[in-house]
């Protein structure tokens, strides 16, 4: 009778956390307003005993939680890891040849930036687009349509023989880009553990600073000893790897749990289309705020990004006149502490919160910005890139618990892409900049890039951490179409293990079953933090 009881006050407990994290319509009310405001800095810290569910181990290694997931959830994981890994890949292959590309077409540097800022300008387009038919459709075609437009488009930029050229294929460039890092997102971390997304949030963020990597690798052995156009025609031949591997794989749990419910409302309703206007204004409703929000936050974060690595390359190599090798060990460093910052945070906001985690990596960032720019060295590169980066880990997991499930991948697509648009112009910002500080005695074209990035720099970590400071949090959340069903009435069956509950609103809602609602028998309390 005491263990049925222990069992009965566990899921109580359970279904009270589900409940703490559904978000709500906003509320303008002065009282709700200065309560909010008033809570900011309190609510950065995980409260005592939520940390007490952790031992030190599972602090300490960061890779011990990952033996919870299976060989489907990895699958999944590597999936979207991958593809986001090659996208970055692709779109370095432009930063990494400024300088080449410029000689080779007869334009300035400042003219060749334009096309990386196109890039990032219709990067919402592509996510508009991609992100409603992946949570309407299913991410496998969207995921593979996406790659296959990147293969053709890099052999175009491989081929241009003209300016006007060049800008046509990286605009088209920039709207495939777009659409791939929602989807991916959803991929990786849909169906993984609850105690597994702040570690797996990095790693899969890290893929971007990974793919950075390796375009430096593969910049250095083949663009640096044949052509720049050779390495563009490398990397459309990748992709092709895992567009086949996509397409032998089937959708995610969680998305075919998302299909069932749409089609049994829809059914109801015996139209399709009214069921997802329906699940739009519902979801405006309660997250039109939030969502607002998101993109703020995420024009900060790349602003960070592309200002502190477009130009660097640049930089080294015009300005302190470094030569290919020492080049690409600034560059070899910049991202390996990006992959060790992104991972290490990431994990730790699992512990420490996820904007209290931001906002440290931000600090250590905003600290080392000046030996970056003017002692530039592979400790200073990695270090600024742990800073700046680390932030970025907690990105996918933070953006995900903030988005409404039924459209996860459209919101966390077009909230990271419209925060590219608004930074869309960094590199040509620090560009024109740099151009009013000659260095003086130093030889045409050869301009004070150092002093335009850390003022710039500065600027960018002063923005982020006021705010993440003021904005809102909610770690633990369900990634399911089910984390928005109010739970209020269950009951615990031994013989089947189901939760039998009703939504308090006029929607009926089916049985779930413990998985649905991530409520596994003696385990959520634990993963809760």
């Amino acid at each position: 009778m005491s263990e049925q009881k222990s069992i009965h006050t566990i899921h109580s407990e359970e279904i009270r956390d589900h409940n703490a994290h559904i978000i709500k319509p906003p509320n303008f009310s002065w009282p709700s307003i200065s309560g909010y405001f008033g809570s900011r800095i309190p609510k950065l810290f995980v409260p005592k005993e939520e940390l007490d569910n952790y031992t030190w181990s599972d602090i300490y290694n960061p890779f011990s939680c990952l033996k919870e997931l299976t060989w489907r959830q990895w699958n999944f994981f590597f999936l979207g890891f991958w593809a986001w890994t090659w996208d970055a890949f692709d779109f370095f292959t432009v930063s990494l040849n400024v300088t080449n590309i410029a000689k080779s077409l007869d334009c300035s540097v400042k003219e060749i930036s334009w096309g990386i800022t196109l890039v990032l300008m219709l990067r919402t387009v592509g996510a508009v687009i991609f992100g409603l038919i992946g949570d309407t459709r299913g991410r496998k075609w969207p995921y593979i349509i996406n790659l296959g437009l990147l293969s053709v488009i890099q052999i175009g930029t491989g081929f241009v023989q003209t300016y006007k050229q060049f800008l046509a294929v990286r605009a088209l460039f920039g709207i495939a880009m777009g659409g791939l890092f929602g989807i991916c997102a959803a991929e990786a971390l849909s169906d993984t553990p609850r105690k597994t997304r702040g570690i797996l949030s990095g790693i899969f963020q890290e893929g971007y600073a990974f793919g950075y990597l390796l375009a430096v690798v593969f910049q250095r052995a083949i663009a640096d000893t044949t052509s720049w156009r050779n390495v563009f025609f490398f990397s459309a031949g990748v992709g092709a790897i895992f567009m086949t591997w996509r397409f032998f794989c089937p959708e995610t749990d969680s998305f075919l749990r998302q299909k069932k419910r749409f089609e049994e409302s829809a059914a109801s309703r015996k139209s399709k289309v009214a069921e997802f206007k329906s699940q739009g204004r519902k979801a405006l409703k309660q997250y039109w705020l939030i969502i607002i929000y998101c993109v703020l936050m995420m024009a900060g974060f790349n602003f960070s990004s592309h200002g502190s690595q477009d130009l660097y390359p640049t930089m080294l190599t015009a300005q302190y006149g470094f030569d290919h090798n020492r080049s690409t060990v600034a560059n070899v460093a910049a991202n390996l502490g990006a992959c060790l910052g992104g991972v290490v945070v990431a994990h730790l906001s699992t512990f420490i919160g996820r904007r209290l985690a931001i906002l440290g990596a931000t600090i250590i960032a905003g600290a080392l910005i000046y030996p970056w720019a003017f002692i530039p060295n592979a400790g200073s590169a990695f270090g600024l890139q742990f800073g700046v980066q680390g932030a970025w880990g907690v990105v996918p997991i933070h953006l995900s618990e903030l988005s409404p499930p039924q459209f996860r991948s459209f919101v966390t697509g077009v909230s990271y892409q419209l925060g590219n648009l608004c930074s869309s112009a960094s590199s040509t910002i620090e560009a024109t900049i740099g151009e009013r500080f000659p260095i003086k005695g130093a030889g045409p074209g050869v301009y004070d890039y150092g002093k335009t990035m850390a003022i710039f720099m500065g600027c960018v970590c002063a923005y982020q951490i006021i705010i993440i400071l003021l904005g809102p949090e909610n770690r633990g959340a369900d990634l399911g179409i089910e984390r928005d069903d109010v739970l209020d009435e269950y009951s615990f069956h031994d013989d089947d293990e189901e939760f039998e509950r009703k939504k308090s609103s006029e929607d009926s809602i089916d049985i779930l079953k413990p998985e649905l609602i991530h409520t596994e028998k003696g385990s959520r309390v634990a993963d809760s933090v």
